[in-house]
């Protein structure tokens, strides 16, 4: 279970702080897939990058008793410098999985060809997310974090990578950022919606959307 206690995040903006976490507690169910939804700068991003352990809460903290995976399709935590190969190889290590597998999915899933002894640094941030889509679904997590990664890149890429996820999520479970209901529907068992800094678990996925909808439909 992924559990979040009394987690706040604030960013600094012109206009004075801007709260995207205000004291949050929330368990995300074992074994359910949980969609996150939110305006636009609601802080969806930045949640999932502190259940991925890419970004650190103000305060509070966040505990998992199962391996999680970093945000698909994020390319902060590579080394610009290395290599796709370098960096695959180096993931492997990190996660305790087959060097050789973790490399040669990696590889072929990104269909990089030359480019993947190339530095990560040298390539353009379609390239990148290529690399990091690939690179996290060659390692077996319980959860997958995703932020938008399913909408990414061209057509057909883009269903290559929606099948490879939809064998990962038969075993594991999913926290999804998505502005696209169908995606959310397809892809989540339940969902919570994040605004002005509260976090609400909706366990009917329908009623979650619905709330969102007139959310989205209130005068701003």
């Amino acid at each position: 279970m992924i559990s979040l206690r009394n987690v706040n995040k604030k960013y600094r903006t012109q206009a004075g702080y801007r709260v995207v976490l205000d004291n949050v507690s929330l368990d995300f169910p074992v074994g359910k897939s949980v969609g996150i939804l939110g305006l636009n700068g609601a802080g969806k991003s930045t949640l999932i990058r502190i259940i991925g352990d890419a970004e650190p809460p103000d305060s509070g903290f966040v505990h998992c008793d199962q391996r999680v995976s970093w945000p698909l399709g994020y390319s902060g935590g590579f080394q610009g410098n290395l290599t796709a190969r370098e960096n695959a190889r180096f993931v492997a290590r990190i996660y305790g999985e087959s060097v050789r597998y973790v490399e040669e999915f990696t590889r072929e899933f990104s269909e990089l060809g030359e480019y993947f002894d190339e530095p990560l640094k040298s390539y353009s941030a379609g390239m990148q997310g290529r690399f990091a889509f690939s690179v996290s679904l060659a390692c077996n997590f319980e959860y997958y974090l995703v932020d938008e990664a399913l909408e990414t890149g061209d057509a057909r890429y883009r269903e290559k990578f929606r099948m490879a996820f939809e064998e990962r999520r038969a075993n594991a479970s999913v926290i999804l950022v998505s502005h696209n209901e169908q995606t959310i529907r397809r892809n989540c068992d339940m969902a919570a919606i994040l605004h002005e800094g509260t976090l609400v678990l909706y366990e009917d996925l329908k009623e979650a959307l619905l709330e969102y909808n007139i959310l989205q439909n209130q005068p701003r």
